[in-house]
């Protein structure tokens, strides 16, 4: 009676709720997923907004992102300072974007910014050798991976630029069936 722990303010759950597909109960499991990682850091009380960060070590390693082949880039292109420190934000935006009823459109947008390795607003020829590299677990050999990837920039490269850009991405992802079923994190 009167001892119950606030974590959020009404404001700040109306705030998540209304920027991501979460209900309440899931925001709290975020909190709680969150707050596993380091509970010495990060507080119960999120109501004074602490500006903790956990650092990619610590996020990398939880079991959503543990096998994970891009489990860097993603915390990294999820991280607002870009190195992979995560506030609880940017944690929520991370979990929010690649949920299982995140609209293809979202899901489309962030990975792109994964498969960009190199930052460069497009995805390049080196950039799909690192992404096939990865889902591949280095099981094709080096000739395999450069023939696969240039057939794929010459089948979806719709400009004729020799690489990929948001819009050749995006018509690429299309026609893939499976996209939405293999892009998500679980809570």
């Amino acid at each position: 009676m009167g001892n119950k722990q606030t974590t959020f303010t009404d404001e700040q759950f109306e705030a998540y709720q209304d920027c991501t597909f979460f209900t309440r109960k899931e925001i709290l499991q975020l909190h709680g997923r969150y707050r596993e990682l380091a509970p010495h850091l990060v507080p119960m009380d999120y109501t004074n907004k602490p500006d903790i960060k956990l650092p990619m070590g610590l996020l990398v390693n939880m079991p959503e992102l543990k096998e994970n082949p891009f489990r860097n880039r993603i915390v990294e292109t999820f991280s607002e300072d870009g190195q992979g420190n995560l506030s609880f934000n940017d944690f929520v935006d991370m979990f929010s974007a690649l949920c299982e009823t995140s609209p293809r459109e979202l899901k489309t947008i962030y990975a792109f910014k994964i498969y960009d390795f190199n930052k460069d607003n497009f995805v390049c020829k080196d950039d799909l050798e690192k992404t096939l590299n990865r889902l591949t677990k280095g099981e094709l050999t080096p000739e395999e991976v450069h023939l696969v990837c240039g057939k794929a920039i010459d089948e979806a490269d719709l400009d004729g630029d020799s690489k990929l850009s948001f819009a050749d991405f995006e018509n690429m992802i299309s026609k893939a069936p499976d996209f939405l079923s293999n892009f998500h994190l679980r809570i």
